[in-house]
């Protein structure tokens, strides 16, 4: 039985990968990646694509569904983690991989929870990535927290009820998955005043990242869906 792998493999740039989450990607029998749209390419799979041999191991592009709906995402998270356990049962060790960190806000967390249930006696391994916010937070220059201070990460999709508190409570506010809520966010921001304590990254660590901390520039931009937002 071989092992199965989660590997992060960080916001998108190749170069923020760790060495054993490249060392056990360039030895992994099966690449599996995850991907919402089945007509877009997978950001893990582009971050990683020199680190691996297509000819000599399987990749494995499986779909999981942008949606709320259990109904839809449960089915997808079954299939996901029967294919696992049939290739590390076959004896091929498999490696999923996920952008940024396999247990921060991953796909990768419901498959933990069946694999654990259905298939208690697989060796599983995590391998830590660097997450977006840390290295948007490195691009901008921007301490995150310091000292007795405290941050919140929310996905902006829980509400804006939700951000105005953490904005009353918290030094430092992370909103992930800003774009459904986008609008309502900056208005928020100009409604507490804080133009000049926001930064705004997309796609941070590949060829399309954005940063933008001019407030009237943020407000006039159309987020891609990877994009988060930093208030002090």
């Amino acid at each position: 039985m071989a092992t199965v792998y989660a590997v992060g493999v960080g916001p998108g740039d190749p170069e923020l990968l760790t060495r054993k989450a490249e060392r056990i990607l360039r030895n992994a029998d099966v690449i599996l990646a995850p991907v919402s749209n089945p007509s877009e390419a997978s950001v893990a799979l582009s971050t990683i694509r020199e680190f691996i041999d297509e000819i000599r191991q399987e990749v494995i592009v499986h779909q999981f569904p942008m949606t709320a709906d259990r109904s839809r995402l449960l089915p997808a998270w079954q299939e996901a983690a029967a294919l696992i356990a049939a290739h590390a049962e076959a004896g091929r060790s498999v490696a999923f991989i996920t952008i940024g960190d396999p247990l921060f806000y991953s796909t990768f967390i419901y498959l933990l929870r069946i694999l654990r249930e259905q298939w208690p006696q697989l060796p599983i391994e995590i391998i830590p990535g660097i997450s977006s916010i840390n290295a948007a937070a490195s691009e901008a220059s921007l301490p995150l927290v310091e000292g007795d201070e405290r941050m919140i990460v929310i996905p902006a999709t829980a509400g804006i009820e939700v951000i105005k508190d953490a904005l009353e409570t918290c030094e430092t506010v992370v909103l992930l998955k800003v774009k459904p809520l986008f609008s309502a966010i900056v208005e928020l921001l100009r409604a507490q005043g804080r133009e000049q304590r926001t930064v705004f990254v997309e796609r941070v660590g590949s060829p399309r990242q954005k940063l933008l901390t001019d407030f009237e520039e943020i407000a006039a931009h159309s987020p891609d869906y990877l994009s988060l937002m930093i208030i002090k």
